[in-house]
């Protein structure tokens, strides 16, 4: 068994190395922003997050169409709901230092979608997919502080402007909730969706380095 993280996020890659599994790396491509626009402005943002990881899974299964290997394959998509409004990845420093205002001395919820996808034989044979809610609690970084977070370049390509392994988790004061999460991909609810696929994690671990 092999698993096939349909993400770019070195961030992700990460945690599952930490936990044990050397995963196989294939984006997906998905148009995030029109995915999302199809759902509609009043599509709940657990929805959102989960039909994105969900999209994001399918569209990486259908390049094993032809293969023979038995594989899972985790799509993960996170956004942070404050204020009202869901926000993904900032992408300019302006809007990143928008966020920030908002954001500072403030809590947000870190959602992160999470779907899981077997395939066999290129088939894909059982699919399972969720959510996770994390409470951020910000700090409020100094004017000087925050240009040189937003100087670094780390705050324009992750959900919410921050991340939590890196140089934003000088800001973070506290979470409630799974950090694994936070970071990108939710370990214990993996887990779970890994179960309902008929998998297990002693099959990953014993899968081999390549």
């Amino acid at each position: 068994m092999r698993l096939v993280l349909a993400s770019a996020s070195p961030a992700r890659l990460s945690v599952l190395r930490g936990a044990g599994v050397e995963p196989m790396v294939r984006v997906s491509g998905v148009d995030e922003d029109a995915l999302t626009a199809s759902l509609g402005p009043s599509a709940a943002p657990e929805t959102v997050v989960t039909e994105l990881a969900r999209a994001k899974a399918s569209a990486v299964a259908e390049t094993f169409a032809d293969t023979t290997s038995d594989l899972v394959i985790v799509g993960c998509d996170s956004m942070l709901s404050i204020g009202g409004e869901l926000h993904g990845k900032p992408h300019s420093v302006e809007v990143a230092r928008q966020r920030w205002q908002t954001m500072a001395g403030a809590s947000g919820v870190l959602l992160t979608g999470h779907a899981v996808l077997r395939v066999t034989d290129g088939v894909v044979v059982a699919q399972a997919a969720a959510h996770s809610s994390t409470v951020v609690h910000f700090a409020t970084p100094s004017s000087a502080d925050l240009e040189a977070y937003l100087g670094s370049g780390e705050p324009l390509l992750v959900a919410g402007a921050f991340t939590l392994d890196g140089l934003g988790g000088w800001f973070v004061d506290r979470i409630e909730g799974d950090p694994s999460s936070v970071i990108g991909i939710g370990l214990p609810l993996v887990r779970t969706l890994l179960t309902r696929v008929g998998t297990s994690l002693a099959e990953l671990w014993g899968a081999p380095d390549s």
